[in-house]
This record gives structure tokens, C-alpha cells and sequence, in this order.
């Protein structure tokens, strides 16, 4: 466990579920039983009764899936991980500092907001906790990925 882990945002991408590979893990084994059981022709079926016409999205359905198995990310944003054209991590390289956390500014920055979509104020806490005790009591403590405040 190292600073390596811990994105520019104060996420931790050992937390990640598309590091962990959990959901594209899923998404393909579900896959795989759905074409080992041909369920596109039950779908087929069962998009004729009235009550199940939502079968006749199935397709698309499967077709998220495959983008879901594509959501593996093998390396942390500090090695190459993530988004490459980060707007955090421009900015983070461009100040040549470690992370957010040595900014003045990252409890107010634009560049920021976005993740409250997927993290509500995770990122913010734990920038909080990196600023205030250091990268090596954040690594031992509790990581948030998700937090509401």
C-alpha cells in the first residue's frame, strides 16, 4: 500500500470496483450463462406477451453488458490508470504537487464536482484526511469511496 494507490482526487483505486474488476467480472459471466441458455431467443418469446414487451430491449441490454466488461481499469491514475485526458490530473502535474490534498483550493474546485455524481463527497473526505494526517495514517484508516457530506 502506497501513495501509488491513491488517485490525485483523494479516491483510493484499490476501492474501485473497475480496479477490483468486480462489475466486469459479473457483466461477463452473465454474459456467458445468457449465451449458453440462447436467452436472446427467450427474450425473443417473451417480448411477444403484452406483459413482458420489455423483452424487446434485450439486445440493448446486452449490449451495456459488454460495455460494463470493458470497465476494468488495470492500473491507478498515477501509473496510467483512469482517464487520460483528467482534468484533475493535468492540473495535479501542472502544479507538481502529490495529489489535491496540497492544494488550497480542492474543497471549492470545479475540477472536483463531477465526481459527486458516483461519490457524493467522498473524494473531498478523504483529501481531508490525507491534508490533515498525512498519506500514511490515510492508507491505515478507513478509505471512502461513497459519503453524503
Amino acid at each position: 500500500m502506497s501513495i501509488e494507490n491513491i488517485a490525485y482526487c483523494g479516491l483510493y483505486c484499490d476501492e474501485c470496483p473497475n480496479r477490483k474488476g468486480i462489475i466486469a467480472d459479473l457483466s461477463r459471466d452473465l454474459r456467458k450463462e445468457l449465451r449458453t441458455y440462447r436467452f436472446d431467443k427467450t427474450a425473443e418469446l417473451l417480448s411477444s406477451y403484452s406483459f413482458f414487451k420489455i423483452f424487446e430491449k434485450y439486445p440493448d441490454c446486452y449490449e451495456v453488458l459488454g460495455a460494463m466488461v470493458k470497465l476494468r481499469c488495470g492500473k491507478s491514475c498515477r501509473n496510467g490508470g483512469g482517464n487520460p485526458s483528467c482534468k484533475i490530473k493535468r492540473c495535479v502535474r501542472k502544479k507538481q504537487i502529490d495529489g489535491c490534498w496540497e492544494c488550497s483550493e480542492f474543497e471549492s474546485c470545479d475540477k472536483l464536482k463531477f465526481l459527486e455524481v458516483n461519490h457524493g463527497k467522498a473524494h473531498i473526505k478523504n483529501l481531508k484526511i490525507i491534508k490533515n494526517k498525512g498519506v500514511e495514517e490515510f492508507i491505515k484508516a478507513k478509505k471512502y469511496w461513497y459519503a453524503l457530506k
